[in-house]
């Protein structure tokens, strides 16, 4: 199935080019099984090949990812909460999203607040969910694409530089694919922890003034 998955990445890139990684990272973002994971690291691995340029790989992902993530934004921010969830309840399962993900994912955005955006675009599955809570929440549209540029740039930027620099020794790529994952989680806890302990702080010092 992975192979498979790659092939067709790779025969897609390959007939489009930086068009096909655009609308490759805009698919990552609405339809969770197409990941990011795949579709960057053989960008970057063709780009090291020198059918492509690895600045212009990177752009294009980006491009995808955000363009998707301002339509999800949009859809949340349009539409209320009923209609969103009826949706989800209704045609969720053939994007493989249940309305208890959109509902977690919206407690995470109203608890921990607008950053974790920024973290969002860099963890696995949240990324295809924290843009419509965003739209949700009514976050500043401003506010929403910078969190989410910031965090996109970054991840789109490691994964194409993975393979285009460790292509070649696909053991060595999976195993930093393995580890990353706990990383961006561990970062992304430590972020929420440090959040959560000034607002502690300012609500003590609020009440001793």
């Amino acid at each position: 199935m992975y192979m498979n998955l790659t092939e067709w990445v790779i025969s897609v890139m390959e007939q489009l080019g930086y068009l096909g990684i655009a609308l490759l990272m805009f698919l990552d973002n609405v339809f969770p099984p197409v990941p990011s994971e795949i579709i960057m690291p053989s960008a970057g691995y063709t780009a090291s090949q020198g059918e492509l340029r690895l600045i212009g790989v990177i752009i294009a992902g980006c491009i995808g990812s955000l363009v998707a993530a301002a339509v999800l934004y949009w859809i949340g921010y349009k539409f209320n909460h009923a209609t969103i969830f009826r949706f989800v309840d209704r045609y969720g399962k053939y994007f493989f999203v249940k309305s208890t993900d959109v509902k977690t994912a919206l407690d995470w955005f109203e608890h921990y607040g607008h950053r974790i955006v920024f973290f969002g675009r860099m963890v696995p599955a949240v990324r295809s969910l924290i843009s419509i809570p965003a739209g949700m929440s009514r976050m500043p549209f401003w506010k929403f694409m910078f969190y989410s540029s910031l965090g996109t740039i970054i991840w789109t930027s490691f994964l194409a530089c993975v393979g285009f620099y460790f292509g070649e020794n696909q053991a060595l790529m999976h195993q930093i694919f393995s580890q990353v994952g706990y990383v961006m989680l561990s970062l992304a806890l430590l972020t929420i922890s440090w959040i959560l302990y000034r607002r502690y702080r300012r609500k003590k010092q609020h009440f001793k003034d």
